[in-house]
């Protein structure tokens, strides 16, 4: 097919958006990276589809000229750190993270002030700038195997997601992380009452919830798990049913890879609110995807400098989990 000239009026119809994109993707020599929370249709036109810590791996391994990230932005700045050749684009740049954006770089390194004993494990959730403060980065696939990757005595600060930190503390049995009060803003919305009501409703479901939750949440959970963590559950789980409890856009990918489950999503407190999609994950649309493949923009751009900090937790934390 003839591609579309720069400035053209993208397909409107989706089909036409699709056949755009894929074609614009082989003459970009592009890759699309996209996370599980985003829209099914993104989905299923990406390359790769995963969460933080495969999509850091499937980062540092690709080998197109493009990368396109069809997720957050904290996610295509690692990416950006990884890559620092290749471009890499994001379809709407004001695609952010309530983690991120609640954990500002002047605002951390002061409060690092006060622990100055103290290693920093940062959540993969967090920007470029606080990854270059960090001594390992982590994922909620490999939290708690970073955390123990320190000495007992070894004094540890744990940002941002408190909610993730403090169960990171219950895995390890470490009562001692320092936590930084961050929290997401889909992962808190869950109702314990509405849990509860839910589950009376379905004996027969298993609750599975991701580490983001609240401990009020995660104390009902069956199995608690990174978004990948929790697929492989309903794949492997007899359980016929699975209450879900973390954002919605993982049930795409969770009803193909256990078919035949039923899977219920979690409600938020509020019925008459979509609360427990992520906004800024829905910022993300296939026109926009399209525009930007069109046009390689926005793009990821980083200071050498610290693009150069950051790497080094990074890569610390992919070299340990690739360790057995």
């Amino acid at each position: 097919m003839r591609l579309p000239t720069v400035g053209a009026t993208p397909p409107l119809s989706p089909g036409g958006l699709e056949d755009a994109i894929l074609a614009l993707k082989k003459e970009r020599n592009a890759v699309i990276l996209a996370h599980y929370y985003q829209e099914s249709e993104i989905q299923d036109l990406a390359d790769i589809v995963g969460d933080s810590l495969q999509l850091s791996q499937a980062a540092q391994r690709v080998d197109a000229k493009v990368i396109v990230f069809a997720g957050v932005h904290f996610m295509a700045e690692t990416a950006k750190v990884l890559n620092p050749d290749r471009i890499v684009v994001v379809p709407d740049l004001d695609a952010g993270c309530s983690l991120a954006d609640g954990c500002p770089a002047p605002a951390f390194a002061r409060w690092l002030e006060r622990y100055p004993e103290h290693k920093v494990v940062s959540y993969i959730n967090c920007s470029a700038a606080v990854k270059a403060m960090s001594d390992l980065i982590c994922t909620s696939s490999n939290a708690v195997k970073m955390v123990r990757s320190f000495p007992r005595e070894q004094k540890l600060v744990f940002a941002p997601d408190q909610h993730l930190g403090r169960w990171v503390m219950q895995q390890t049995g470490r009562d001692d992380l320092v936590l930084w009060p961050g929290s997401c803003i889909v992962h808190e919305t869950f109702s314990e009452r509405r849990l509860l009501e839910l589950a009376s409703r379905h004996p027969e479901a298993e609750i599975i919830a991701h580490p983001e939750c609240e401990a009020t949440i995660l104390r009902h959970a069956h199995f608690i798990g990174s978004t990948s963590a929790l697929i492989e559950h309903a794949k492997r789980s007899p359980a016929p049913a699975f209450i879900v409890v973390t954002e919605a856009g993982i049930l795409h990918r969770m009803a193909r890879e256990a078919p035949g489950k039923t899977l219920i999503p979690a409600p938020p407190e509020e019925e008459s609110c979509s609360c427990n999609l992520c906004p800024h994950m829905r910022r993300n649309t296939l026109e926009k995807l399209y525009l930007c493949l069109r046009d390689l923009a926005p793009r990821i751009e980083l200071d050498e400098p610290l693009r150069r900090r950051a790497l080094v937790p990074i890569q610390r934390m992919l070299e340990l989990s690739a360790a057995p």
